[in-house]
């Protein structure tokens, strides 16, 4: 590892099974060029071991010494306690930085405690395309939630971390750095790849994604309005379905247009808008009865919480402001 690093790489890894780690250990080996690398690794010890001997020996791999219900945070807050620079880029192991996106990351943190900038599927099958609508939906009314997060590690730890117990990690993140006074940028236009899941794993995350909701009440209800409000008003006005759908499409097109999105969003992906909202109409309501079951399934286990609101924030996070 480069003895004067700026930053570090934090990537929280957790496999129930050996497999392939496909480029993962190649790529490793580039950002260990840019920064100090670091893998957390919650695997069984079989597959952990067979982890390491993939990894190369500039990478950083150890298991995490956190125990939380969403071991993504454990993963985080044992590389926050290891790494020794403020500046630390956490990322899923799908996400593909290049060296220059990677420094203009640095570059943002010097007058940011969080920056958020906006992952792009590549290559993009079917799922992915159904996926990146939800993205272009999410920028036209205000910014995404990536895979990744840059983060001044001063500020996290001086709020005593975030809370691993919720499902919406990334979320809690930024809201407990801007509950201690941190400042959030939101980089729509620093375009950072990410490798897209096979189409069995995505099919699997449509009801926990739609639970996410809770921890944003407003669009929550949004949401499990956008079906009623259809079946409603289809029966009064027939041509509604079709003049939704152009709608979304419209809407999401909007969103790849803005901050240079159109570099990394084809036209096509915003032709998906209204797959997905008829998704989400469907999805969402499976969120209430989990809710009200105990959760939703994680890991084998069950996560009742999506995440705080930054109002709870301010009041239990140490030097809140």
């Amino acid at each position: 590892m480069p003895g004067e690093a700026r930053a570090t790489y934090i990537l929280p890894l957790k496999r129930g099974s050996a497999g392939s780690l496909a480029d993962l250990p190649e790529y490793l080996a580039r950002v260990a060029e840019w920064a100090k690398v670091l893998v957390v690794d919650g695997s069984v010890p079989e597959v952990f071991a067979a982890h390491s001997a993939e990894f190369p020996v500039c990478v950083g791999h150890v298991a995490p010494t956190h125990a939380c219900l969403n071991g993504k945070v454990a993963g985080v807050l044992t590389g926050l306690e290891l790494a020794r620079t403020d500046f630390c880029v956490i990322a899923d192991d799908d996400v593909r930085y290049t060296e220059p996106v990677f420094r203009r990351m640095l570059a943002l943190l010097l007058t940011a405690d969080v920056v958020r900038p906006q992952n792009y599927f590549e290559p993009l099958p079917w799922h992915a395309r159904w996926d990146t609508a939800r993205t272009l939906l999410n920028r036209a009314l205000g910014a995404d939630y990536p895979g990744t997060l840059g983060v001044r590690r001063s500020v996290l730890l001086r709020a005593g971390g975030y809370c691993g117990d919720v499902l919406f990690e990334n979320l809690e993140l930024i809201r407990t750095v801007r509950a201690a006074g941190g400042t959030e940028v939101r980089a729509s236009d620093l375009f950072v790849a990410r490798r897209p899941c096979s189409a069995r794993h995505f099919l699997t995350q449509r009801v926990r994604q739609a639970y996410d909701g809770f921890a944003q009440p407003l669009r929550l209800a949004s949401e499990l309005a956008l079906l009623p409000v259809l079946a409603a008003g289809t029966r009064r006005f027939r041509s509604l379905p079709v003049i939704a759908a152009a709608a979304a499409a419209g809407v999401a097109d909007i969103g790849r247009r803005r901050r240079r999105g159109t570099e990394v969003f084809p036209a096509s992906s915003a032709v998906w808008a209204p797959i997905w909202l008829l998704e989400r109409s469907v999805t969402v309501w499976a969120a209430p009865w989990h809710r009200l079951t105990g959760g939703v399934p994680y890991a084998g286990t069950r996560i009742s919480k999506a995440g705080h609101s930054l109002r709870e924030l301010r009041r239990t996070v140490p030097g809140a402001r």
